[in-house]
């Protein structure tokens, strides 16, 4: 079965703007970039850090980290659903 070359994760919007923004350069030594990155490397399984770190910091779109993993877009969506799912319950807690 072909891969799709392009694919449209509808869950992007202000959640990825805000987790980007806090992970910027511009954030860098802040607490709540600290508390972030506490969570991704604590709380998020194997499989969804590889993931978040590919979205996140590599830059990378659902469809080349689809590719490379060798998985549907479809199931990297929804990991990254999950892992972005966690670590905003995790932060309610802590704020």
């Amino acid at each position: 079965m072909a891969r799709r070359s392009s694919y449209s994760d509808t869950s992007t919007g202000k959640y990825d703007d805000n987790i980007r923004r806090l992970l910027g350069e511009k954030h860098e030594g802040s607490k709540l970039r600290k508390i972030l990155l506490n969570i991704i490397k604590n709380e998020l399984t194997r499989r969804q850090k590889e993931i978040i770190v590919l979205y996140y910091f590599k830059d990378m779109n659902v469809c080349e980290i689809a590719e490379m993993k060798n998985v549907t877009p479809q199931a990297v969506s929804a990991m990254i659903i999950r892992a972005r799912k966690k670590i905003f319950d995790y932060m309610k807690y802590i704020f």
